[in-house]
């Protein structure tokens, strides 16, 4: 359990510089020379790998929950996408969202909605809550894994990098677009999970927490924002139920499961009670 001594948190001076920095960076769009179609395309392309296949699928639903099991080079491609999105380290992103889960919207929770919108977006992000040593407990199956170590050491590195071969490929406009807007996009769809899944939507199912299911949340994350029906079942890989609840990471996992690329898949109906039989 967390206690007393992260109460007031201290500021992340490192986090939140970077965070400054990415928001100034991302309005180096709106001047003409940073502009292609092909550069837009590119971020297009890299933000579904990224945040589709890599958070949403790899860091969340395969490496956090273990909703499905799928051949470990594919596993590790997943992680490398997910690493790709600029949204810290992996063991970090898979330990919160764990404590998330186990401690939602009270005291323990990393971004806990009912401290307000700000800090459940960002805020909680830019301050030292919780100390490494509980997040360690909440990643011991993956500590001490070679590849997931090494994306969770060099994710920064790994991320120049990408920007050294878009410049090399497109000039500067497929480094603005392909990594500054990018990364602000990916980084506020995702914390909208947090946020704004948590305050503005509506309910499917009654669970003890204030998820909720929010439609432009889930086209922004390939299916995250159908937050209430992932907190009524958390093993579940699919998060879309009703016929109109897109969930593009459920037909990706359903695409896989039948050529033979995943197995094990959980996909059952929340168990909790539902609100609506609509």
């Amino acid at each position: 359990m967390i206690d007393a001594q992260y109460n007031p948190p201290r500021p992340r001076w490192d986090v939140i510089t970077f965070t400054i920095a990415l928001h100034l960076a991302a309005l180096l769009a709106i001047f003409p020379a940073n502009f292609s179609w092909s550069a837009v395309g590119v971020a297009v392309l890299l933000h579904t790998l990224t945040i589709g296949l890599g958070i949403s699928l790899g860091f969340h639903r395969l490496a956090t929950h273990r909703s499905l099991k799928v051949p470990k080079w594919l596993e590790y491609f997943f992680i490398f996408c997910g690493t790709l999105a600029g949204q810290g380290a992996v063991k970090g992103w898979v330990g919160y969202h764990r404590m998330h889960h186990l401690y939602a919207d009270r005291q323990g929770d990393p971004h806990d909605s009912s401290q307000g919108f700000w800090w459940s977006h960002i805020g909680w992000l830019m301050h030292t809550i919780p100390s490494h040593g509980e997040l360690r407990r909440f990643t011991q199956d993956i500590n001490g894994d070679p590849f997931y170590e090494f994306c969770h050491k060099y994710y920064i590195v790994l991320q120049v990098l990408l920007g050294v071969f878009l410049y090399a490929l497109g000039g500067m406009p497929w480094v603005v677009w392909g990594i500054f807007v990018r990364l602000f996009v990916g980084f506020h769809s995702t914390c909208f999970v947090n946020s704004a899944c948590h305050m503005v939507g509506y309910r499917s199912h009654d669970v003890e927490d204030t998820s909720t299911n929010c439609w432009w949340v889930a086209l922004l994350t390939f299916g995250e924002g159908w937050h209430n029906n992932h907190h009524a079942n958390q093993s579940s890989v699919r998060y879309g139920w009703r016929w109109w609840e897109l969930d593009m990471v459920w037909l990706t996992v359903w695409f896989l499961q039948s050529i033979g690329l995943a197995s094990q898949v959980k996909a059952t109906l929340p168990s909790s009670k539902s609100l609506s039989t609509k």
